[in-house]
């Protein structure tokens, strides 16, 4: 119980230290504290209209079937913010979120995903991007995996901001690798101005825009990835930033590369991946340039696998292709490659998008 309360609710603090029974054992205590508690708050709460009078009549029975209606309609409204972000194709950073669609523009396209948080000693920072959204007379698939380090803020921030800035651009239409580019780097820089409320973390990111269900683009930094299966055969479409592999710009940068501590390279021995969005402190050693690449689909595309570095470490791209190319279903075999990964005992944070052109 707070010492300063303000207002008439200071009368329930004053009739509890004057009335409340005597404590006789630990459970009447805490019964005691639920009761003054629970009636301050149904007090604070009510209408205006309610004089402090008619409150000192709420019975104690009153008092836990208001508390039991707040929590329901506290847990209720949880329960239709997440059907809300799940129907818009917005996976948050919780464990196990899942869900699926289907183009309007083509309806034998669908798309599923599924997460699942790790068994490392943070929560979950993976954040989900998939759904098909209508623009003017065009359609576009939107999908992303935004896998956050040292906090889940950055990802937060490019799940709800990162394509709406890429479709702002004025030549998304005509010039959509230039827009991308540009956008990513406008992105970034929000990010590292609002690095105060956004905290000192990163993020990767994939991200693959369908248009008219007949071209795909690309564009990625970091390490998630982005891979499809062209009759039967794995092709990566997008490009690890491993430190190892750009560690002459990042020396060229004033950075340096080492494996101390731990066992793979790390950008200033801290970062495994050589662009990420955010991480102020290391950001001129970093870069967010996004490599990129574009694919029409044809019959012999059969789908695309977007997934974080939990399904990468455990497995190769082929093996990921091989492990759901009979599954029709796009959930379902979203679903199965993340099993999959667990099953190879990958620990890290797993997310994974599949969209089946057929």
């Amino acid at each position: 119980m707070q010492e300063k309360v303000v207002g008439k609710s200071a009368y329930f603090c004053r009739r509890r230290r004057r009335n409340a029974p005597k404590e006789k054992d630990k459970s009447d205590t805490q019964v005691t504290c639920a009761y003054w508690s629970n009636l301050t708050y149904i007090y604070k709460y009510m209408p205006t209209t309610l004089s402090l009078r008619s409150s000192k009549k709420l019975n104690r029975k009153k008092v836990i079937s208001l508390s039991k209606e707040h929590n329901t309609m506290t847990s209720t409204g949880r329960e239709i913010l997440h059907k809300m972000k799940v129907k818009a194709g917005l996976s948050s950073s919780a464990s196990g979120d899942t869900g699926k669609g289907k183009s309007k523009m083509s309806k034998h396209i669908t798309h599923g995903y599924h997460t699942v948080e790790g068994k490392s000693n943070h929560a979950m920072e993976d954040y989900v991007v998939s759904d098909f959204k209508q623009v003017h007379d065009k359609e576009l698939g939107l999908f992303a995996i935004f896998d956050g380090h040292l906090g889940h803020d950055v990802a937060s921030y490019l799940q709800t901001h990162l394509f709406d800035n890429i479709l702002k651009e004025h030549d998304f239409w005509t010039d959509t690798e230039s827009a991308i580019r540009r956008a990513y780097r406008a992105t970034d820089a929000e990010i590292l101005e609002n690095a105060i409320a956004l905290g000192k973390g990163g993020s990767t990111a994939v991200t693959a825009i369908l248009i008219n269900g007949q071209k795909l683009v690309v564009a990625n930094v970091g390490d998630s990835r982005a891979v499809m299966c062209k009759n039967g055969v794995a092709k990566q479409l997008s490009v690890d930033h491993e430190p190892s592999r750009e560690k002459g710009l990042i020396e060229s940068r004033g950075g340096f590369v080492s494996n101390i501590p731990g066992d793979v390279p790390r950008v200033d021995g801290q970062l495994a991946v050589a662009r990420a969005f955010g991480n102020k402190s290391l950001k001129i050693h970093l870069s967010s340039e996004p490599d990129m690449s574009e694919q029409m689909i044809h019959n012999d595309i059969e789908f695309l696998i977007l997934a974080s570095d939990g399904i990468w470490k455990v497995m190769s791209n082929q093996e990921a292709v091989d492990c759901i190319k009979h599954i029709k279903d796009a959930h379902s075999a979203a679903k199965n490659l993340v099993e999959e990964a667990l099953s190879r005992k990958s620990k890290d944070d797993i997310s994974c998008i599949v969209v089946r052109f057929r």
